[in-house]
């Protein structure tokens, strides 16, 4: 019986990018993937911890498989990704001792090595791979993808562990990240977007490899060129760009073709001490002058944003600037988060924790209500107008109590309905519509009817 792994991740796109790497390389090496755990040789959790009730679900999880382990001796559990990135006093492995494997996502190329010490019968190879990221994933969809082109982090924001959990800024090679493209592109992919934790801070190891045609200097721009000139990829990402590589050349990148019409660009704070303890290195009146810049260019884009509420020193009076940023940047979407502190950052060394917790779901209520009220005015522009989506899932018609109390005639009109359709628009918008589940994985283009807060409906052309 081939020896199976159970894979479980939590955390960014970043994660989910790793994980595809760590799934193609156990399975390289003969194990199999299963969804039940119960009859896994090994199991891996991708972590993450940008705030402390991610590390806590790992803790539990982790604890889950205490009669797992009891049940099977020889049970492998390993935990990698940013919770042992992290960990450089070990304390948090020590409140782990059923794990088996504890390392960092940079270490993922071990794995065979360290599997095969523990149990030499699940592998059919021990060789390691010296960089993880020269290996291509096998995904599951090939129409979207995630194509990471730089790991780790030079800007120390207080907050933050990425440099301690993912080490300093490495960037790919312009030809691996273009190979990787390349061949999603003939394997049917048409959206790709381009990770990095700056990814607009891109320096090429090999500028060599730019096409001597590209137009740019700024090493981001051009990388963005060469993508839009890969036949069949047609919607292109990047996530998440830092205010202070924002350059002009970007900013003209993103009106190629390819480009969809939203970008998403952290602010944190809207007031300048706030944004000073946290390291970020651009005041709010900078922040503006960049989306001034971006909207000059490109008038149609939507911007997203990440907000951080109740940081170290964070006065009602601080919060209020933030609240004033979000009116006048009048950002589509937020993913706000009440600050917790974590330990070997910074902040955590220099700052005291002073904004209670009520203060702090307070804060983030204001700004939830905030988004909601300017999406749904936002998103009322959409109603009449068409816009291309691609078609990324399908939910069948649900029968309800309701509906089976109807005339058995009427129950199967109703059950025969084709069902909804899901997908982005290039202004990342969550679009809705009658169709039958053959319609995933193509774009095409609807006509706006309805526009709710999140959702927008509408119909095919």
């Amino acid at each position: 019986m081939e020896p199976k792994y159970h894979l479980i991740t939590y955390g960014c796109q970043m994660n989910k990018n790793d994980s595809e790497r760590m799934e193609t390389l156990l399975q390289s090496v003969g194990l199999i993937s299963t969804q039940d755990r119960e009859e896994a040789d090994v199991i891996l959790v991708n972590t993450c911890s940008v705030r402390q009730s991610a590390e806590d679900r790992v803790f539990s999880v982790v604890h889950d498989f205490i009669p797992l382990k009891e049940k099977n001796p020889n049970l492998i559990v390993g935990i990698t990704g940013c919770m042992p990135g992290r960990d450089r006093d070990g304390a948090i492995r020590k409140r782990l001792p059923i794990v088996d494997l504890y390392f960092p996502t940079q270490d993922m190329g071990q794995l065979p090595r360290w599997l095969g010490e523990l149990r030499p019968e699940l592998v059919n190879s021990t060789d390691p791979v010296e960089d993880y990221l020269k290996i291509n994933p096998d995904r599951q969809t090939t129409r979207q993808a995630y194509v990471s082109i730089q790991t780790g982090c030079n800007k120390f924001c207080t907050y933050c562990v990425v440099p301690f959990a993912r080490g300093l800024e490495k960037n790919r090679s312009v030809k691996d990240i273009l190979d990787e493209i390349q061949d999603l592109a003939l394997h049917g992919c048409v959206e790709v977007t381009l990770l990095g934790q700056t990814v607009n801070s891109y320096l090429a190891p090999d500028p060599e490899a730019f096409s001597t045609d590209n137009p740019y200097t700024d090493h981001f721009a051009k990388l963005l060129w060469e993508v839009n000139q890969v036949e069949g990829i047609s919607r292109l990402h990047f996530t998440a760009p830092h205010p202070l590589h924002m350059t002009d050349e970007v900013i003209d990148a993103m009106t190629l073709p390819a480009h969809v019409n939203f970008i998403h660009l952290p602010v944190q704070a809207g007031d300048d001490d706030v944004l000073r303890r946290m390291n970020r290195r651009y005041t709010a009146k900078q922040f503006l002058e960049v989306v001034d810049r971006l909207k000059a260019k490109i008038p149609n884009l939507t911007i997203g944003t990440d907000i951080i509420v109740g940081f170290c020193g964070e006065s009602k009076e601080a919060f209020e600037k933030t609240v004033e940023l979000y009116r006048q940047v009048q950002f589509d979407i937020s993913y706000t988060a009440r600050y917790s502190t974590r330990s070997g950052t910074a902040a955590w060394r220099a700052f005291k924790d002073d904004v209670d917790h009520d203060e702090k779901k307070r804060r983030w209520s204001v700004l939830q209500e905030l988004q909601e009220q300017i999406v749904l005015e936002r998103n009322q522009a959409y109603v009449g107008k068409t816009v291309s989506v691609l078609v990324d899932r399908h939910e069948e018609p649900k029968i309800t109590d309701e509906m089976l109390k109807m005339p058995e005639k009427i129950q199967e009109v109703l059950a025969a309905q084709p069902g909804f359709c899901y997908g982005n628009s290039r202004e990342m918008k969550l679009v809705r519509f009658v169709a039958g589940s053959e319609m995933v994985g193509k774009i095409v283009e609807i006509r706006i009817t309805k526009a709710d807060m999140w959702v927008l409906e509408g119909e095919i052309i």
